[in-house]
């Protein structure tokens, strides 16, 4: 009884290497695919205006505070028009949104907020469809909302 092995034939290694090329390439090619197209550039304000035209045609994270007052609503739609502001100690730049949708209960004059979209014409950022975040305030004050239950209604939305 012998321990020797037979030897690979030519035409079986060559299916081996086939085979790991093949397989290395589709998972390659797999994983570019998936990556490239969700990328989003997350921004302040400020940054995205300073850049308007490198800004153009990415898909966008923009984080500032909802202009006081600015937020109106088309009357009988989820439409809205805001602005976004960033604060001290950044430098102060605004852009205006516009959004088509349900907004978080959070969203209100003032509100911190990540808005997500693209840069449209007039450089107004045409927010996604969820893609609103408002930060949720770090501490409930009954006092501030003057101990009564929340409508849903911010009393500072204008009607477009």
């Amino acid at each position: 009884m012998s321990n020797a092995t037979a030897p690979v034939t030519r035409g079986a290694a060559w299916k081996i290497v086939a085979s790991v090329v093949v397989v290395t390439g589709a998972v390659v090619y797999l994983m570019a695919g998936s990556m490239k197209p969700e990328l989003q550039i997350y921004k302040h304000v400020d940054e995205v205006m300073t850049n308007l035209p490198s800004m153009r045609g990415h898909k966008l994270q923009v984080h500032g505070n909802v202009v006081d007052g600015s937020i109106e609503q088309k009357p009988g739609t989820l439409e809205y028009r805001f602005k976004i502001e960033t604060r001290d100690p950044r430098p102060h730049a605004v852009i205006t949104a516009l959004y088509t949708g349900l907004v978080p209960d959070t969203f209100k004059s003032g509100a911190e907020v990540v808005a997500s979209g693209k840069l449209g014409e007039g450089d107004v950022l045409h927010v996604i469809p969820d893609g609103i975040m408002a930060k949720c305030p770090s501490k409930y004050d009954a006092a501030k909302i003057g101990g009564t239950a929340k409508t849903g209604v911010d009393p500072g939305v204008k009607q477009l």
